[in-house]
């Protein structure tokens, strides 16, 4: 009798548990929770720079400093005009430079008795002869709002040079060229 009664109970739950399972499947409706997935992208990019009539952008040269930054920036959006997060855009620009041995140097420095500044050891940073150095990054992801950014670093000796930057990506690629004033 005892074995009677534990077969019922479990007969029970388990036609319980497919009533609530088919009920469940019943009442929910069919909206689907993840949209398909679009090739679709569309990349559009905000250069910054003033453009002249032959498309060529202009890059003003901080002629105080080594090095000119400048950000190019970008949007990416997918085929229903939604921000498309961590978009992978490669970068390249046809301009580099050459370290010479020496990167820099550190001083080292403390107060005296008088609170004067004694230089007291200079440590200089070498090693880097010949390295080639991008005047671009070479990689950006877009974030969560679809922003990608990207630095150019131009030098001074590379004023009235043209600089071409190119972005491209899986099925895409756009070029920029920008003249070093």
């Amino acid at each position: 009798m005892k074995k009677m009664k534990k077969t019922n109970v479990i007969k029970k739950l388990v036609n319980c548990g497919l009533i609530t399972l088919v009920g469940f499947n019943l009442f929910t409706g069919c909206i689907k929770l993840v949209p398909d997935l679009t090739e679709d992208y569309s990349v559009s990019f905000q250069v910054g720079l003033p453009l002249d009539l032959n498309g060529y952008y202009h890059l003003n040269m901080d002629r105080t400093r080594w090095q000119t930054l400048h950000r190019v920036s970008g949007v990416v959006t997918d085929g229903y005009g939604d921000f498309v997060e961590v978009f992978w855009v490669e970068w390249e620009s046809d301009l580099y430079w050459y370290l010479g041995d020496t990167l820099g140097y550190v001083v080292t420095q403390y107060l005296n008795n008088n609170v004067v500044y004694v230089a007291v050891d200079t440590s200089y940073m070498i090693g880097f002869n010949g390295l080639e150095v991008p005047t671009s990054n070479v990689l950006s992801y877009s974030n969560s709002y679809g922003q990608l950014s990207n630095m150019i670093a131009p030098v001074k000796s590379m004023i009235g040079d043209t600089l071409r930057l190119t972005a491209r990506w899986y099925n895409g690629e756009e070029t920029f060229d920008i003249v070093l004033d």
